[in-house]
C-alpha cells in the first residue's frame, strides 16, 4: 500500500510505502518442564511467547536468540523454524509478520526488558490472558509436535 505526501521542505511530491514489520517469537522448550512464556509489562498485556521486532541488518535468527535472551535471560538454541503468521489482525498496534521458532534452553527463566513476569507452562496449565494470535500458534504447536 503506498500513500502520496507532500515534501515539507520543497513541496515535491512523494510516495511512502507501507509495508508490514518483521518480528519473530520463539517457542523456547524447558525439558520435562514446559514452555516458557512472559508476561508483557506493555500494551497489548497478557502472557505471551518470548519475541520481538527484527532490528534493521538483523538475520531472523539472530533477532529471535537476542529477544529469548532480554526477555527470559535464557540463553536458547534454536531447533527449527517452525511456522510464519501474518494476519493483519494478529497485533492491535501495527500490521506484523512473524516468524516462530522452536528452541530449547536450560536453567531458570528470569524476567527481563519488556517481560513483567516469566513462566514455564504445559499444555494443560496454559494462562488464560494470551496477547496477540499467540494462542493459536501454541495450539498449533501442541497439536503439530506434540509439545511438553
Amino acid at each position: 500500500m503506498k500513500r502520496r505526501k507532500r515534501c515539507p521542505y520543497c513541496g515535491r511530491e512523494y510516495f511512502e510505502y507501507q509495508n508490514p514489520i518483521p518480528t519473530v517469537d520463539v517457542i523456547i522448550e524447558i525439558e520435562n518442564q514446559g514452555i516458557v512464556l512472559i508476561k508483557r509489562k506493555h500494551y497489548p498485556h497478557g502472557w505471551a511467547l518470548p519475541g520481538g521486532f527484527v532490528d534493521y541488518g538483523e538475520t531472523l535468527e539472530r533477532a529471535a536468540v537476542r529477544e529469548a535472551q532480554e526477555e527470559t535471560s535464557l540463553t536458547v538454541e534454536l531447533l527449527r523454524q517452525f511456522h510464519v503468521y501474518s494476519d493483519p489482525r494478529r497485533d492491535p498496534r501495527h500490521h506484523t509478520i512473524t516468524v516462530v521458532f522452536i528452541a530449547r534452553a536450560e536453567g531458570i527463566p528470569h524476567a527481563a526488558d519488556d517481560a513483567e513476569d516469566v513462566g514455564i507452562f504445559t499444555r494443560e496449565s496454559l494462562p488464560h490472558s494470551i496477547a496477540f494470535d499467540h494462542a493459536d500458534i501454541l495450539n498449533d504447536y501442541f497439536r503439530q509436535c506434540n509439545g511438553l
